[in-house]
């Protein structure tokens, strides 16, 4: 992430209803952004690679969310933006990568309707960005609004 950026939104929000929204998270290897296009300077199994470490980190974020993944119901939608490279044209692709992961995690609850595009850019020149709404049951966490993770803390956000 930028150095000095403040992100200025929550990692999660609830809606009405029990769907939770969570904000995109960038692709990252090594614990440092994953920066290029794909199809150059990133490959597609890198790519996908990195989609699916993106899925486990969204995982996590679910489970401070929810304090228990078992309180996910199902996976309703991804959107997977990708970094491409001119001409590059298989993001959904890249996109298996979380998509395999969510029904490996939650069988047919991982199954879900998913927009997956490539971008001229992403936040500070990620290769991947994947936001998620997932539908969870029983009571909501204490952090139900993204209360208590800071919006100054660094989430791996885009915006």
């Amino acid at each position: 992430m930028a150095q000095g950026y403040k992100p200025a939104f929550a990692p999660y929000a609830l809606s009405s209803g029990d769907l939770i929204h969570l904000s995109g998270r960038l692709a990252k290897k090594d614990g440092a952004l994953l920066i290029g296009k794909v199809g150059a300077e990133v490959s597609l199994d890198g790519a996908k690679t990195a989609a699916r470490d993106i899925a486990i980190e969204l995982l996590g974020v679910l489970k401070q969310a929810t304090g228990d993944l078992d309180r996910v119901s199902r996976i309703v939608r991804l959107f997977v933006m990708v970094n491409g490279a001119p001409g590059f044209n298989e993001p959904h692709r890249v996109a298996d990568g979380a998509s395999e992961l969510f029904v490996e995690v939650f069988g047919a609850g991982g199954a879900h309707a998913r927009s997956a595009m490539v971008a001229a850019e992403l936040p500070f020149g990620a290769a991947v960005e994947i936001d998620l709404v997932a539908e969870i049951c029983g009571e909501a966490s204490d952090r139900s609004a993204g209360v208590g993770a800071s919006a100054a803390e660094p989430q791996g956000g885009s915006q």
